[in-house]
């Protein structure tokens, strides 16, 4: 470690002596007197941009040849500029032909471009470490922008992916605002589920992915770790997936990598940019359940089957209780709306030389459920780029803090009584406020809402800074490093007063709170030497760098209790005493030296080789190091003359792929040593972990071969991917026997994960005239996870969760018989015929992973206006409950059919042998349906007001706009929400429509 620290110092030092030396070159080169003499002859510069058939173009990139300073178009294709007299424009667009126009002292210039049918190459895409284009890429990069994203009303920018990228998969964690959803691009490759979570690189600087603990309702799928980002401030987000795109990250990018870039300035007169929207979300669906008069029809008659008289012990629901009350128990639980606000301001400016932006926001979002909780969050980011005068010398400066507050319900998932509770229930709150508790006492019941006045607050900040600096050393020679630094904490409260339990228990209950605080702290140096050359009909692009980065994580649990007054509950110093104290206190370090060596011949050969070398702190001594690598290729064909002049319908033609290897180290710290613990008493110490030094990194294998065509001068663009992902030697907690005194020990099992799928996209513009502009997107993938091998399998421990030749996403299942003819029951196969259900009876395994997903994605724009929609569509299998008649809890209506024979429902009855055969049913093949799914993901209708209008008022663009989530949804599932098809009474997202205005200044 001491060798590691050393180094790191001589990097710094060297880092800081650059630095200092690129100001001074360029201080020693700057030309000042002349540039003020130049500014003195500026004059304003107005036109317009159309294409050749008079449509305005929005967006058009509008430079002065050979300086920093620009500006780009608005909607109806105006822009202003500062220029002199004998300067030149350069126009460029995604689409179109660079234009070149002289000024010659015009004041006003109106330029017409000119489609490009070579337009790929335009598009560009950040690739990390270094920037290509989709015309010259030879890796598998899918890519949205801040236009697709910028006014979802979603917290964490992961949801507003869904439906847009091949290969990213994106399930919602839940329906609590700040729940992590899990992201699995190109699948699962991991035994562990913690070793499945990709890389998150804010402008090339890598976060945590992990979400963070929580001991809240977030704690099921803990916080995302990106929550406090403004998703308006977002510019792009690309996500790397085969060997080519991810081999240069290492170690880290064996799940893939999601790279986040933020806005930055424009080097334009300063302007200020506001943004509002404000809207509600409700739960878009119920299920259909029993009302009281059927729900009370099929008691009584579960009782008249069995021959057991009711009284208040076993039939409380029918002697108690009114039957005549009813309550909807989804709308009362779940039955509310949710407000949501947001408001972005942003200002943005500079000059050839130096540009920035400074922008800020608010977020807030109520509840659907009872009670007053809500999710706030404030964000503030700083964008600064600087460019000397002779172009030598660059300096990026990124700066985005987040800090969120999230009030939830301090106690169990409110949604899920909604569908248990009888319909005649009694009451759940007194007049006053408080919780009823008599009528539920006399059954023996709870309140359902015992712990209804606890509360739960969970504060997180978070920092991310990067700064770039590069110098130009020689012609093609640049020297370049990028530093970082992150800092997340999170700090969180339960607090539990007595007022939320029964009055009868209080006199044994104190005011007690739950604390826990997460801190996480990284920084990272990556120094870079970039060259590009060319070589005859060639340019080759050369990189070599290095990593050191370092993250500690630490984590304080407390419980408090005896607080004397239910306002001290959460100041620790006020507790009474404090308990199970949990502490953790960890250090990762990394260090690497990567590379990357491209070549291209005459812009129609590209091949592109990737090499890293990764050390890690987390494997033992000799174990630490490992080198991953990558070859990727390309072949435009169509540039070949046998082709290029007699296929003219034929635009574009690309073969493409890629072969490579990357490692993984998602594992614990320190999983290589014995760890001990202090003793309750003093002066001892016993072991908490067993050491293995000899497990190393997990090796994912990945290759893919694709080909690209574009048709009609790129009109229509279609891609074809095939992948192979093979992750081998699986770093697993591996269990061991009670006798050695320890759960599991670390270590490498012979097990092979394989990914495999296919990938289409296709672009099309359907319609470009002068006032009408259609476009539609569609991407599907078809994917296949399946363990290829694990030698022994049946004696280890995961014999009963994992079988080789399938999917890693299963559960293994009774064979459902139908009813049973002699009891009327539920009956599932005893394969043995042993006379007891259990592991080896399960022989049906089910598959609980998509069978493909994707989305289609249209834009229309005619004249002022606009129009959007995202469909998402799904293919898979889910399951679903409540299907007990005569239960003492709620039903799906359809029971109702259990009166009469042969309804496909077992035997009415509230009798143990009836519930043990629908709990075995559940485990069986017999609640598996079809849960496929189309949804209106996002749905947006714009209206840009006029520009006369607009210069009336002093304004420069002005926007109205409509935004819908989750509107409508196709399916034959019969649960709550497709998305989440587990029993049935899960959901995940609202139904969302927002309204708001946009103006820039």
């Amino acid at each position: 470690m001491k060798k590691i620290y050393g180094r790191l110092m001589i990097i710094v030092l060297i880092s800081i002596l650059l630095f200092l030396s690129m100001l001074t070159m360029d201080a020693m080169a700057a030309n000042t007197s002349y540039d003020d003499f130049k500014i003195l002859l500026q004059q304003e510069v107005i036109g317009v941009v159309s294409d050749q058939t008079g449509m305005p173009l929005p967006g058009v990139t509008v430079i002065v040849k050979g300086k920093n300073s620009g500006s780009t178009t608005d909607i109806d294709g105006k822009y202003s500029l500062a220029i002199a007299p004998e300067d030149v424009l350069v126009f460029s667009f995604i689409g179109f032909k660079t234009h070149e126009e002289p000024v010659n002292g015009r004041r006003e210039i109106l330029v017409a471009m000119e489609e490009d049918i070579s337009s790929l190459g335009e598009v560009q895409i950040n690739a990390g470490y270094y920037s290509t284009t989709k015309r010259e890429s030879t890796g598998n990069i899918s890519r949205v922008t801040a236009e697709e994203i910028e006014l979802q009303p979603v917290i964490s920018p992961i949801q507003a992916l869904q439906g847009r990228m091949a290969g990213v998969e994106i399930i919602p964690g839940g329906n609590q605002p700040g729940m992590a959803p899990t992201i699995r691009i190109r699948g699962r490759n991991s035994l562990r589920e913690d070793g499945n979570f990709p890389l998150y690189i804010i402008n090339g600087v890598p976060i945590n992915s992990a979400p963070i603990e929580s001991n809240s309702l977030l704690g099921d799928t803990g916080i995302d770790p990106l929550n406090t980002l403004n998703v308006s401030n977002i510019e792009s987000i690309e996500v790397l997936k085969d060997a080519d795109a991810t081999a240069i990250y290492g170690s880290r990018g064996a799940n893939g990598v999601v790279l986040i870039t933020t806005k930055k300035g424009k080097n334009q007169k300063t302007g200020l940019e506001a943004r509002v929207y404000t809207g509600a979300a409700t739960v878009p669906n119920r299920m259909d359940l029993l009302n009281t008069e059927q729900y009370i029809q099929i008691r009584k008659q579960a009782f008249i089957n069995d021959g057991v008289e009711p009284d208040q012990f076993n039939a409380f629901d029918l002697v108690l209780w009114d039957q005549n009350r009813y309550t909807d128990w989804q709308d009362f639980y779940f039955g509310g709306t949710s407000s949501i606000t947001d408001v972005n301001l942003s200002t943005s400016g500079g000059d050839e030389n130096t540009s920035f932006r400074l922008g800020g926001s608010y977020h807030k979002q109520g509840t659907v459920y009872p009670g007053d909780f809500d999710y706030n969050k404030v964000t503030t980011g700083l964008n600064l780029n600087h460019v000397s005068d002779n172009k030598k010398l660059n300096i990026d400066l990124s700066v985005n803090y987040g800090l969120d507050n999230n009030n939830l319900v301090g106690f169990a998932d409110l949604s899920f009584n909604a569908f248990y509770l009888p319909p005649n229930a009694p009451q759940i709150f007194n007049e006053d406020g408080s919780l009823h508790w008599e009528d539920w006492a006399e059954a023996g019941w709870s309140n359902p809402l015992e712990g209804f006045f606890n509360a739960s607050t969970t504060r997180a900040n978070n920092l991310v800074s990067s700064l770039g600096v590069s110098y130009e050393l020689l012609q093609g020679l640049t020297i370049k490093s990028n530093l970082g630094y992150t800092n997340l904490s999170s700090t969180e409260v339960l607090k539990k007063p007595k007022r939320s339990y029964n009055p009868a228990n209080r006199e044994s209950i104190d005011h007690n709170s739950t604390n826990l605080d997460v801190d996480r702290k990284s920084w990272i140096i990556e120094p870079q030497l970039l060259y590009t050359k060319k070589v005859g009909n060639g340019k080759l692009d050369a990189l070599l760098g290095g990593t050191f980065q370092e993250s500690n994580y630490t984590s304080l649990g407390l419980e408090a209790q005896g607080y004397v007054s239910e306002s001290l509950i959460g100041n620790l110093s006020a507790a009474e005493s404090i308990s199970n104290a949990v502490n953790q206190n960890t250090t990762y370090r990394y260090t690497a030296i990567f590379g990357r060596l491209g070549f291209s011949l005459d812009q129609k050969y590209f091949i592109n080789l990737t090499g890293r070398r990764d050390g890690s702190s987390r494997f033992g001594p000799g174990k630490r190091f490992a080198n991953f690598g990558a070859i990727g290729g390309a072949w435009i064909f169509t540039e070949e003359p046998f082709l290029k002049n007699n296929l003219s319908f034929l635009s574009l033609g690309k073969l493409r792929g890629s072969y490579g290897t990357t490692g993984n180290d998602q594992i614990g710290d320190y999983g290589y040593l014995d760890a001990y613990e202090a003793t309750i008493g003093p002066g001892g110490l016993y072991p908490t972990q067993l050491a293995n030094p000899d497990y190393s990194w997990e090796i994912n294998k990945k290759l893919e071969s694709a080909i690209e065509f574009g048709f009609l001068q790129n009109r229509i663009n279609l891609s074809l991917s095939w992948y192979r992902n093979r992750s081998s030697n699986q770093l697993v907690g591996y269990p061991l026997a009670a006798t050695t005194g320890f759960n599991s020990v670390q270590a490498n099992l012979p097990a092979t994960v394989e990914n495999t799928g296919w990938e289409v996209e296709l672009a099309i513009t359907n319609i470009r005239s002068k006032n009408f502009h259609w476009q539609s997107f569609f991407n599907l993938t078809v994917p296949k996870n399946k363990l290829v091998n694990y030698p022994d399998i049946e004696q280890s421990s995961y014999a009963n969760t994992f079988k080789v030749g399938s999917p890693l996403n299963i559960r293994l299942l009774y064979q459902y018989q139908g009813i049973d003819p002699e009891t009327g029951y539920y009956s599932v196969a005893d394969v043995n015929q042993d006379g007891r259900l259990d592991y080896e009876d399960r022989i049906v395994v089910q598959d609980l992973g998509r069978k493909f997903f994707g989305g289609i994605n249209n834009n229309f724009s005619f004249k002022n206006f606009s129009v959007n929609f995202l469909w998402e569509f799904v293919k898979q299998e889910g399951s679903l409950s409540f299907s007990n008649p005569g239960n003492l809890s709620n039903q799906r209506e359809e029971v109702i059919q259990a009166l009469d024979p042969g309804s496909g429902f077992q035997r009415v009855s509230q009798s143990y042998e009836a519930s043990v055969a629908y709990f075995d049913a559940l485990e069986s093949t017999f609640p598996f349906l079809d849960a496929s799914f189309l949804r209106l993901k996002t749905f947006s209708i714009g209206y840009s007001l006029p520009s006369n209008f607009l210069q009336g008022i002093g304004l420069k663009d002005g926007k109205i706009f409509l935004n819908g989530q989750n509107l409508l949804t196709l399916t034959n599932y019969e649960g709550m929400d497709p998305e989440v098809p587990t029993g049935g009474s899960q959901f995940a997202g609202l139904q969302t429509v927002t309204g708001g205005i946009q103006i820039n200044f």
